[in-house]
């Protein structure tokens, strides 16, 4: 029952969150549920990936491995962003070798009549829902529960790529050919997205993330006529909604690659900003001007570094952002051959640099 759970003891990543003082920067990192850990191998060997994302037990095991291994301060719910084209009633497969697979993807407008306009977002998403519930009990309040969407144009460019895509040439051609049916299948998505996450909240998430992988794809623009407007109506009607029921959950937006973004993005409703590698920290800090507690930034290849050296990254990483309202995390996900004594060794450099960087302030 989502009522009664466990008292959260360590909220260090929701003070960040809202830019609030902490005794040490929060740390993260996506994907920390995965296959670089060889436990998340084992539990997933030989099971279908969606088969698994529908069980809430497979999904609540998977999102705490990582938390047995390493001191993080925050989890993130085990799924997938590519439920909610499925829930919309594409047919999505996992592909051995090739990644997330629509056998039959959105080719001309027309075709946007073979999705369901009105999704019982409960029933077709219950599981999700159920994951969260679970995982928020079984974490015993050890740290707070992330969920999570794909962004409406990263989900729009899988449904019309069928899959992962280099350039995002399908995707992007129907932003220039068919504007107006463009905008019709990204406010779809944006009415399902919103009950989603709103779901996720109701079922026990603390705070919800808003991944828009595909924005570095399109250029200012694009990005502000085909991505920025539903992000910003995304934060604007969870939050309007949690209002109403007296509830405050911080959103993180990250918007991959899309650095000629962050101004506008700091000011669009969420109170973290996530950062990819490419962008240099404290440029980062003046152009969203504090509006924002931004979350990142480490390249996910430092982690191939010998440990000492990864000590030394996080600490110049921890000074181009400062202590306060900044989350550390990656600027991507883990990749599967990484070392997890590795990803340890960045939590504890984290952890150990920012104690003594907000000792000394």
């Amino acid at each position: 029952d989502p009522k009664d759970f466990p008292k959260l003891q360590n909220d260090t990543f929701l003070r960040a969150a809202r830019g609030e003082e902490t005794e040490h920067v929060p740390v993260w990192c996506m994907r920390q549920a995965g296959r670089y850990l060889p436990e998340f191998r084992e539990s997933r060997a030989g099971k279908d990936f969606f088969e698994t994302c529908r069980s809430p037990e497979a999904c609540c095991e998977l999102t705490l491995q990582p938390l047995r291994r390493f001191p993080f301060d925050a989890a993130i719910i085990f799924s997938d962003i590519l439920v909610v084209p499925q829930a919309m009633g594409m047919d999505v497969q996992m592909v051995a070798g090739k990644g997330p697979t629509f056998p039959e993807p959105l080719k001309e407008p027309e075709d946007l009549q073979r999705l369901r306009v009105k999704v019982d977002v409960g029933k077709e998403l219950g599981y999700v829902f159920k994951a969260i519930t679970l995982t928020r009990h079984k974490i015993e309040g050890k740290v707070p529960l992330i969920g999570f969407t794909g962004a409406p144009w990263t989900l729009m460019s899988y449904m019309i790529e069928g899959g992962g895509s280099n350039t995002h040439s399908k995707a992007k051609r129907w932003l220039y050919r068919h504007p107006e049916a463009s905008h019709m299948l990204l406010r779809m998505l944006t009415d399902v997205i919103v009950e989603y996450l709103l779901g996720q909240v109701a079922a026990g998430a603390q705070a919800l993330q808003v991944f828009e992988s595909h924005a570095g794809i399109l250029g200012p623009i694009e990005f502000k006529e085909f991505s920025l407007p539903y992000l910003r109506d995304i934060a604007r009607r969870v939050k309007d909604k949690l209002k109403e029921a007296g509830q405050d959950v911080p959103m993180i937006a990250f918007a991959k690659d899309a650095h000629y973004g962050l101004e506008d993005l700091s000011q669009s409703h969420y109170e973290v900003v996530g950062l990819d590698w490419t962008i240099d920290p404290q440029s980062a800090r003046e152009r969203t001007g504090g509006k924002v507690s931004l979350q990142g930034n480490m390249d996910p290849c430092a982690l191939y570094a010998p440990k000492e050296q990864i000590s030394d990254i996080v600490k110049k990483m921890l000074e181009g952002f400062g202590t306060r309202g900044y989350i550390a995390n990656l600027g991507h996900g883990l990749y599967p051959d990484m070392d997890p004594e590795n990803v340890g060794a960045f939590v504890e450099a984290v952890h150990q640099h920012s104690k003594e960087m907000i000792k000394q302030m």
